[in-house]
């Protein structure tokens, strides 16, 4: 059955693949935007993916993570509310609540509104950076938490877990039917060229900007995928209560350099292993290796089998959503 959802921050890389499988399925859709200068780029975005008929079911809202105005309007009238908006940074702030803030706050104001309005339904997108518990050895779950108080806990990985822990303490508390969705490292083509951070990185190996590339271990997904998780979320509400990890596999950073390398080998791709004590040293100069410093040669692994046993997904594997994100790259110019 046809519902009307309200979509946060519809802008976003995988909100706007959201968005498109939400209207292909039928669905209304109401989308947040910070600003409403940003309408046209949206619905641009979105027209080849779902055509001129779906994209009539699209409509728009202002509302901002920081406010609350408008957003106990906005959830008026809606079945369910998506929350996908939430800050993603390149390199890690000084300050970590300008992360943590918007994050725990943002996440904390759209539930509050879903409850004010009667809506009784959210799908919420959190993180694998939410699940990765570093003191954990071997494959985790959706049982599993990264600790915030940790020492090698990253700003960004504090604000999603702190958020997803109020999401829950709050569903507690009110009977609100939550599920979140916990994507990777998100590939896959994007939409339109505001793709984010995720992206950027391929984009920066097709580049070969670096003469080295770290040694970082991904769980990957490709944002269809991620897309098509929060769908099946939406339309089932037997899933309320459940954490659901979006992952393909592991993915490591040489492993992604190397595939593009046999891909595209007039490209000038680095495929040789930065060794740590130079990323030690450049990360005095270099705030986005700063900030992954504490995660050269970890690995957690991911498990997809609830994805897989309640969702019934059937992942598109990594090196696709790799390959599928450098031909988008490479089309549009991009690289």
């Amino acid at each position: 059955m046809p519902q009307t959802l309200l979509l946060s921050g519809i802008s976003g890389f995988i909100a706007k693949h959201v968005a498109a499988r939400l209207l292909l399925a039928g669905h209304e859709v109401r989308g947040s935007l910070r600003t409403p200068a940003r309408r046209d780029e949206v619905r641009a975005a979105l027209l080849p993916a779902v055509g001129a008929e779906a994209l009539d079911r699209l409509s728009f809202v202002t509302l901002d993570l920081e406010s609350d105005a408008g957003w106990q309007e906005a959830a008026s009238g809606v079945d369910a509310v998506v929350h996908t908006a939430s800050p993603f940074p390149v390199a890690q702030p000084k300050d970590p609540q300008v992360l943590i803030r918007p994050a725990v706050e943002g996440t904390l104001r759209a539930l509050r509104a879903a409850r004010n309005a009667g809506v009784d339904r959210v799908v919420l997108t959190s993180s694998t950076a939410a699940v990765t518990n570093t003191a954990k050895a071997g494959p985790q779950d959706e049982s599993d938490w990264c600790n915030p108080d940790a020492p090698d806990t990253s700003a960004y990985s504090r604000s999603k877990t702190l958020a997803e822990q109020a999401a829950w303490a709050f569903a507690k508390e009110t009977g609100l039917q939550l599920t979140t969705i916990n994507p990777g490292f998100v590939m896959g083509p994007p939409l339109d060229r505001h793709y984010g951070s995720s992206i950027g990185v391929i984009r920066r190996l097709l580049r070969g900007k670096d003469p080295m590339v770290p040694m970082l271990d991904f769980p990957v997904v490709d944002v269809r995928d991620v897309a098509d998780l929060h769908l099946r979320a939406v339309e089932r509400p037997d899933v309320a209560g459940l954490r659901i990890l979006g992952v393909a596999g592991n993915m490591t950073m040489p492993a992604m350099a190397a595939t593009l390398k046999r891909s595209f080998p007039d490209r000038r791709i680095a495929t040789r292993v930065a060794p740590r004590p130079l990323l030690r040293m450049l990360a005095l100069f270099d705030p986005q290796i700063r900030a992954i410093l504490p995660a050269i040669g970890q690995s957690h692994p991911m498990s997809n089998a609830r994805a897989r046993q309640v969702l019934g997904m059937d992942f598109i594997a990594p090196e696709e959503a790799l390959l599928a994100s450098a031909r988008w790259l490479i089309a549009n110019g991009e690289v």
